[in-house]
C-alpha cells in the first residue's frame, strides 16, 4: 500500500524550502498545495490544490482558506502531511490530524533564525514531528533540529 502524503506551504521562501524535499518524496503518492496558482508548473509530475492566501488583516479568508484545505484533505485522505509553513501548513496539519489521524511534520522556516514562527509556535501542539531548522532554537517549545532545508 502506498502511502499517501499531502506537502503544503505558503508562497515564497516557505514553498522553495517544501520544494527541497521533493527529492525525498520519490516513490511516495504526494500531493502538492500553496497559495500561488502558477506553482502548479513546477510540480506537474503530482497532484496540486491552489489555496487562498491569508493575512491577518483579512479574516474572512481564513475562512475560506479552512473550508478549501477541509476540501483537499477530504479528497487526498493523506497518510502523512507535511509543511514548511506558515498559516496554511498550519491549518492542515491540525485539520488533517483532528479529522483524519494523519501524521504530521511541521519544519520551520530558515528565515526564523532567532525564534520560531507564531505558526510554529502553534504547530507544536498538531505536529507528531516538530522541527526548527536552527540548532540555537531546538527545544524552545520542544522543536527538534534535524538540519536544514536549504
Amino acid at each position: 500500500m502506498t502511502r499517501r502524503v499531502l506537502a503544503i506551504a505558503s508562497g515564497g521562501g516557505h514553498w522553495v524550502q517544501l520544494r527541497r524535499l521533493q527529492d525525498a518524496f520519490q516513490g511516495i503518492d504526494v500531493a502538492f498545495a500553496t497559495v500561488y496558482p502558477d506553482y502548479a508548473c513546477e510540480v506537474v509530475d503530482h497532484r496540486f490544490y491552489s489555496v487562498p492566501n491569508v493575512s491577518r488583516r483579512n479574516k474572512w479568508h481564513a475562512v475560506k482558506l479552512i473550508a478549501k484545505i477541509a476540501e483537499v484533505l477530504s479528497r487526498e485522505r493523506p497518510d502523512v502531511i507535511v509543511t514548511t509553513g506558515a498559516f496554511p501548513g498550519l491549518v492542515a496539519i491540525a485539520l488533517g490530524k483532528m479529522l483524519f489521524g494523519s501524521k504530521t511534520i511541521w519544519i520551520d522556516s530558515i528565515a526564523n533564525c532567532e525564534k520560531l514562527s507564531t505558526s510554529g509556535k502553534t504547530a507544536k501542539y498538531f505536529a507528531d514531528v516538530y522541527l526548527t531548522q536552527w540548532p540555537n532554537l531546538a527545544n524552545q517549545g520542544s522543536p527538534d533540529f534535524w538540519g536544514a532545508v536549504l
